[in-house]
């Protein structure tokens, strides 16, 4: 398949969302509400519950499955305030020794005015600061979409998986395109240049297990197993991993 093609299924309706994955890793799921600055985003989904017989904290973008839920949850996009909210939950988490479950699906966080006078840019970087250092271990999945900061502010963990239908990259192809060559039909040569599938972001590194899509009780029992692993870790050496893991990035 080609990589345009595989950007074009990620944003196919009938996919599973955030919270389908939510319900069937955590059915037992908490959800908790705002940022406690300025207000609740309903593109981040976030809360508590068992992952079998592990307490965990579960934050997800959630796009939605047909129009009035995508405009409810702003077609994934987040805001300032859900990147906040994301981060309480996971300094909550901390605090509690609880293990994080980050679920990404966006095309990138929310570009409009609003999002930028609320502080979008120091949002995404306060969380890609914080996460780093933070004393609990973090397990990202790219279900979807992972496009630009508004993805990666919820990948600085200590692994990211990624389903072998998803994409992730700086940029969508069809912005790199319009930036490139301000032809937007070249968007699948764009596609193919930024390396954004998961067998290529394996090879170089960047993610760490490519998953099959479909059958989620499996990828339960996985994600399961590596939270263990993660939990078993020393705090210090979990931190270490952390920041030599993106350190050695590109070499």
């Amino acid at each position: 398949m080609e990589d345009y093609e595989i950007v074009l299924g990620a944003r196919k309706e009938g996919r599973f969302t955030a919270v389908d994955y939510i319900c069937e890793f955590v059915p037992d799921f908490v959800e908790f509400h705002g940022d406690r600055l300025y207000g609740d985003d309903s593109a981040v989904i976030g809360g508590i519950g068992y992952l079998k017989d592990v307490p965990v904290t579960v934050i997800g973008i959630e796009k939605g499955k047909n129009t009035q839920e995508r405009i409810q949850h702003h077609f994934g996009s987040a805001h300032p305030e859900g990147y906040r909210k994301a981060l309480r939950l996971m300094k909550q988490a901390e605090k509690f020794h609880r293990p994080v479950l980050c679920i990404v699906d966006t095309s990138g966080a929310f570009c409009g005015i609003e999002a930028e006078e609320r502080g979008q840019g120091r949002a995404i970087a306060d969380n890609l600061y914080e996460m780093s250092d933070l004393k609990t271990p973090i397990l990202s999945m790219i279900v979807g979409e992972g496009g630009s900061g508004g993805a990666l502010a919820l990948c600085h963990s200590d692994a990211i998986w990624m389903m072998e239908d998803a994409y992730f990259s700086v940029v969508s192809p069809e912005s790199c395109a319009n930036i490139l060559w301000k032809d937007i039909q070249k968007a699948n040569v764009a596609a193919q240049s930024l390396a954004l599938t998961a067998p290529k972001l394996y090879k170089l590194g960047l993610i760490d297990k490519i998953c099959k899509p479909g059958d989620l009780k499996s990828l339960k029992e996985e994600i399961y197993q590596q939270i263990q692993y993660l939990k078993g870790q020393r705090i210090e050496k979990l931190l270490d991993d952390r920041y030599m893991r993106f350190r050695k990035v590109g070499y």
